[in-house]
């Protein structure tokens, strides 16, 4: 790559991804007026590369063929080319990966390359395009020949690309459409789920299906609800199993916490070693969950190393939380992560290192590419009595061995961080850190929770409090927010709120879930559009369908608004959930396994839902005790509010809940309430302890 070559377009935009390629001699744009006015003036086709900055496959076809000059020269000659990241965009990214599904009836992934004409409908989509004919046998084209074939079928069969870019249009349009639905969901729908991830289950190393193979957080805390739905012991133990397994496997950074994006194989060994933020604030809630109905110390440990982590290197100087770390440092894959058994030696000496080889299953020729990948096969019980110690001195020297590495690891060079501040993504980080640090009693991770928060909700929104979707550090913000940005944000803000009783958090939860009614929601349907009603006209108005690596926005909307009407009565709030759920219906019938988080909102619909009201001194022990013992319990189907009664009249928000409750004798006073009925009130902290 020539250092004297003029930058492109993407020189001036704030995301990293788009920056990465500045300097390719591709005349790229970014998505916007000018590239697809500059289309319709050429009639030209466009060509539509959608990435985003920690995907491995994206920089391999980069150095391949965007910076070659002579692929560009094509490029520029018959395209107008236009990169987008796909976190920036994820409008965009849905719409054109759903046509690449029509068009190819094959998985999707990235880089997404698709070939649109200048009115934006798609008429040829794929992937990943080798520089040469390598892969001909698998009937993937080198670039070039695509370039050269697609050019010749835009002069020759124009008609043929309309036709099939029309025929996409109309499926894409289709997609939108739920059908309204009066028929009841029930209790079925979550035992047919619980079915299907048995039958997908791998009892060896836990997980669904082989390989590759992806965390699945969502179904694993839908397996929870299931467990205890059903009093099913086998369910829990499909997502105790699965949780150890990862977090002893190579997906889970062994020395500096957090996981990484899937695992290649099928034993948790080899990860894709990107780090996103969404995983690590949907794994923390499991483990979170996990640990509430277990008591396993072993998923508490998980959860503080990787909101630790998260702290450490994913967190601005604002409070927000960055976006991913690469895959690749020095142009390697998992460079930065892996060990030999000298380096190990040079770190720690010879008997830690003998130590920590054994634990890691550290070998002279490795488990990856000649170098080792650190990865557990035993428990810490078991790993103590296989080294002669007691539990307590093998964590504890287990610990030392990790500080030692990490402060040795961090001598290398990094792999690159998407420094940019996506609300959706934030607003997963958020609930995971005040789940987690009501959970533990941890307040270093309520005030975490609460920094992102703020800074979301002072940066973030307009005056009229809509949602930005992005910010780059030191950057302005940009973009229309999507639904997923509402949703994902509104429940983040009723968790927090759950966590400290913060009232300005249910407040801005309640304002996001009306503008999320009043622009998303399908007026003459059932559900809620990805895009807002005055969004940049696209050629599709979509719903999603199914969760993806996230909750897909329509779930969480739902779920979010259920809690809310069951925190404040509002009936407003609950009848376009359940109108939604409805809808449903037949998706979370047909394909539960891509359904995780709407499932998680039935069950915690059909409940019965706990309105837990306390009321008393915030600040006295016996008040401390009895929060501690309802936040330490998993309970799936519960709203938790609380009222000082030194304030005077509870906020108007939460009035409802709490007319006609005080506490008794001036000590901390817990009512539960269900179906519209309140049980005799527990009086002190012993009295909620023994409550079950």
């Amino acid at each position: 790559m020539s250092s004297a070559r003029t930058p492109n377009r993407l020189a001036a935009e704030t995301s990293l991804y788009l920056k990465q390629h500045a300097n390719n001699p591709v005349d790229w744009y970014p998505w916007g007026p000018e590239a697809l006015a500059r289309a319709k003036e050429l009639d030209r086709p466009i060509f539509l590369s959608i990435g985003y900055s920690a995907c491995h496959w994206c920089h391999v076809m980069e150095h391949e063929s965007f910076e070659d000059e002579a692929t560009a020269a094509v490029m520029n000659s018959h395209f107008v080319c236009i990169k987008v990241d796909r976190e920036e965009r994820p409008d965009l990214d849905t719409i054109y990966m759903n046509a690449l599904h029509m068009l190819t009836r094959e998985g999707g992934g990235w880089p997404l390359s698709v070939f649109l004409a200048p009115d934006l409908k798609p008429f040829f989509a794929g992937t990943y395009y080798p520089p040469d004919d390598r892969y001909a046998a698998h009937g993937r084209p080198s670039f070039k020949q695509l370039l050269a074939g697609i050019h010749n079928a835009w002069l020759t069969q124009r008609d043929r690309v309309h036709e099939i870019g029309s025929s996409i249009v109309a499926d894409l349009q289709r997609m939108g459409g739920l059908e309204a639905s009066d028929a009841t969901v029930s209790p079925e729908l979550l035992f047919g789920a619980l079915n299907a991830l048995r039958r997908s289950y791998d009892p060896r190393y836990g997980g669904f299906g082989s390989q590759p193979k992806f965390p699945h957080a969502l179904e694993l805390k839908l397996l929870l609800r299931l467990s205890a739905r059903f009093n099913d012991p086998v369910a829990l133990d499909m997502v105790k199993h699965t949780l150890a397994m990862m977090a002893r496997g190579g997906m889970y950074d062994q020395v500096g916490g957090g996981f990484a994006r899937y695992s290649v194989d099928a034993k948790w060994l080899v990860p894709h070693f990107e780090k996103m933020l969404y995983d690590n604030s949907l794994l923390t809630s499991a483990y979170v969950e996990a640990f509430q109905k277990t008591r396993d110390p072993f998923f508490e440990q998980i959860v503080r190393e990787t909101l630790d982590y998260t702290q450490r290197e994913m967190t601005a100087s604002t409070g927000a939380f960055f976006s991913t770390q690469d895959a690749d440092s020095e142009g390697e894959e998992g460079k930065f992560y892996v060990w030999s058994m000298d380096g190990l030696r040079a770190v720690l000496g010879a008997d830690d290192a003998e130590f920590a080889c054994k634990v890691w299953g550290v070998t002279r020729q490795g488990n990856f590419e000649g170098h080792n990948i650190l990865f557990r096969t035993l428990s810490d019980e078991d790993e103590a009595k296989s080294h002669g110690l007691s539990l307590a001195d093998f964590q504890a020297k287990l610990k030392s061995v990790k500080e030692k590495l990490y402060e040795a690891r961090s001598k290398r060079v990094w792999p690159g961080r998407d420094e940019k501040i996506l609300t959706a993504w934030n607003g997963l980080m958020i609930a995971a850190f005040a789940q987690a640090g009501a959970a533990l009693g941890e307040p270093s991770y309520l005030r975490s929770a609460a920094r992102a928060a703020d800074f979301i909700l002072d940066n973030m929104r307009t005056p009229d409090g809509r949602l930005y979707r992005t910010a780059g550090v030191g950057q302005p913000p940009k973009l229309t927010g999507y639904l997923e940005d509402y949703a994902f944000l509104a429940d983040a803000l009723v968790a927090l709120y759950e966590s400290t009783f913060s009232v300005k958090y249910l407040r801005a939860a309640i304002e996001l879930a009306e503008v999320m009614l009043k622009h998303f929601a399908d007026k003459d349907g059932p559900g809620f559009f990805f895009t807002a009603d005055d969004h940049e006209q696209l050629i599709a108005r979509t719903k999603d369908l199914h969760d993806g690596s996230t909750p897909s926005g329509n779930a969480m909307a739902v779920t979010v608004l259920l809690r809310l009407a069951a925190l404040t009565g509002r009936r407003d709030l609950a009848e376009p959930a359940e109108r939604a759920l409805r809808g449903y219906r037949e998706t979370m019938a047909e394909h539960p396994a891509a359904s995780g988080q709407m499932l998680v909102a039935l069950d915690f619909f059909l409940g019965p839902v706990q309105q837990i009201a306390i009321v008393g001194p915030p600040q006295d022990a016996e008040t401390g005790r009895a929060l501690a013992a309802i936040y330490g319990r998993f309970i799936p189907h519960r709203v938790i509010a609380f009222h000082d009664p030194a304030d005077g009249s509870p906020p108007a928000q939460l009035a409802p809940l709490f007319e006609g409750k005080e506490a008794a004798n001036g000590t901390v006073t817990v009512f539960v309430c269900e179906n519209f009925a309140c049980r005799a009130p527990l009086l002190g902290a012993e009295a909620v302890a023994q409550w079950r």
